[in-house]
């Protein structure tokens, strides 16, 4: 007996063998490794590469990156587990929500790029040559005529993409915040890099670098708080405490209040869209239409990822909240979309009102609600992408002619142009036979089996309202005479027609055959790890 005790003395005595940890799997994150792996080539291209040679360099790098990325993006799709997997340590949850949004970007990405790249519409492009020029300066009027371009802008769109993918992905609070300032430093310097209506361009960029501060500081805030409550900043440990936890929900609500608002101002969700109109009309188009398009799928990714997985058991308590939202911000795009009269401007309130119908089917909380929404945002990407694309074309001595007066008789001189925009203005209100339709009517039919009739109902006013200023810019290009001195038509390069031509085979396809990408959609739910 004594010799037995002895040995389990002994035996308790060893120190104790250190855990094995094993390397974290990376064959789920290839595309985002690929993604910041060729920002970071970029950047040393800039670094290293004659001037004449870079931007052929920086275009090719640009689209091998997410060709290649998309290949194994594909490669990954078919083997990938059906209840998803994390990867580095935890901090990345890779799912069929992920997958899909992984995919949209990639392809979103590409149709920017084109338009980035183009060289043909506005000479030289439409980025500055040099972005230490100031506003108003000799040089500043010279470099109008140059056909130099700040080639910078390729390593940027890289590192925002690879920061739109990790914040997709992100099963932690840190994880998500550092994404999401990966993504949002590169579109500040972006916006202010506009070869012409420079001091508009660096306006614009600042309001968007300050009251983007502001909300990162609520959304740091927000994880602060919710660590405070939980004790992790990973999501699945919040939605752990939220269904069993016997203390106060102060912190909860309050934390999660903060971080919401975050997110919502990054999705341009009235009221925190103020941002959105002066900086898509400031920024240069190419970069409008990559925010327009890229930081709504990565946002609302992150919204939906946090709503359904950390805070789902108390959807009860916000969910009202959220309603109220949801109709502000529809009533402020469509109501305030009717005064605007620069396109442009226009657009942005489009999308503050697409964001409110967006924000339904993220409430809504179901499986119907969670594929509803990704489909719409594939569908308004792809729309609005083009539509950029369009308005880049219509131009002056001045450059882009973006007034509504300047757009009077545009039929006349382009029925081309005008036809491919009427077609993309009635995706945006929703018409039968483009993808605006099917997308918004799954997020309706969700809601509506969610129990939110009355919001979907709110909904189809706005959408009526809303589909008013989309019908008088088709009027006035349609009935209205074009004036002698009015702007022409610029006939695109080979970038810009890929880039509107995507945009609009995309719309159509959606619009009479959406099977194919709403069961992609739908063949999964988001995993809690």
């Amino acid at each position: 007996m004594s010799v037995m005790t002895s040995v389990l003395v002994l035996a308790q005595a060893q120190p104790a063998q250190p855990a094995k940890i094993e390397a974290p799997p990376i064959g789920a994150i290839w595309p985002i490794l690929i993604v910041l792996g060729a920002a970071c080539l970029s950047v040393l291209f800039e670094a290293l590469l004659p001037r004449h040679l870079r931007w052929p360099a920086q275009v090719a790098l640009a689209l091998l990156t997410l060709a290649a990325a998309a290949v194994k993006l594909v490669t990954y799709v078919s083997d990938a587990p059906a209840a998803g997997e994390t990867a580095m340590f935890g901090t990345l949850a890779v799912d069929r929500p992920t997958l899909f949004l992984w995919g949209t970007l990639l392809a979103l990405t590409l149709g920017a790029v084109l338009l980035i790249a183009d060289r043909s519409v506005e000479p030289g492009g439409a980025f500055v040559a040099s972005a230490a020029i100031r506003p108003g300066t000799v040089q500043d009027r010279a470099q109008v005529a140059s056909t130099g371009m700040q080639t910078e802008v390729f390593p940027l769109t890289l590192f925002a993409l690879g920061g739109m993918m990790t914040f997709c992905a992100a099963n932690d609070l840190l994880t998500m915040f550092v994404a999401l300032e990966v993504l949002s430093l590169p579109l500040y310097l972006m916006c202010g890099l506009a070869r012409r209506r420079r001091l508009l361009s660096q306006e614009s960029a600042v309001k968007y670098f300050l009251l983007g501060a502001f909300a990162s500081a609520f959304f740091l805030y927000g994880v602060a708080l919710l660590y405070g409550y939980a004790g992790s900043v990973r999501l699945s440990d919040i939605a752990a405490s939220a269904a069993g936890s016997d203390r106060s929900d102060t912190l909860l609500f309050a934390g999660m209040g903060l971080l919401v608002v975050g997110l919502l101002f990054k999705a341009s969700v009235g009221p925190f869209h103020t941002w959105t109109p002066d900086v898509y009309q400031g920024a240069p188009t190419p970069v409008t239409a990559f925010m327009a398009a890229c930081t709504k799928v990565a946002a609302f990714g992150g919204i939906l990822r946090v709503l359904q997985v950390a805070f789902g058991s108390t959807q009860w308590e916000w969910r009202g909240v959220l309603w109220g939202v949801a109709i502000v911000s529809m009533l402020i795009g469509a109501v305030l979309g009717l005064t605007q009269t620069d396109v442009k401007r226009m657009i942005a309130y489009s999308s503050v009102a697409h964001a409110g119908f967006l924000l339904i089917g993220a409430i809504a909380l179901t499986d119907k609600g969670l594929s509803g929404t990704l489909f719409y945002l594939l569908t308004y990407g792809f729309t609005t992408l083009a539509a950029f694309g369009v308005i880049s074309l219509v131009r002056d001595s001045s450059g882009e002619a973006t007034h509504l007066s300047q757009w009077a008789g545009l039929a006349k001189r382009s029925p081309l142009v005008a036809g491919v925009f009427t077609f993309l203005l009635l995706a945006l209100a929703g018409i039968p036979l483009t993808s605006g339709f099917v997308g918004k009517f799954v997020v309706f039919q969700a809601a509506v089996a969610s129990g939110m009739a009355p919001l979907v109902v709110i909904a189809l006013i706005a959408s009526a309202v809303a589909a008013f200023f989309y019908l008088r810019v088709i009027v006035l290009m349609y009935f209205s005479e074009p004036a002698a001195d009015g702007p022409s038509v610029t006939v695109p390069g080979a970038f810009t027609t890929a880039a509107i031509t995507l945009g609009v085979i995309v719309t159509l396809l959606l619009g009479v055959a959406p099977a194919f990408a709403l069961d992609w959609a739908g063949s999964g739910v988001f995993a809690i790890h």
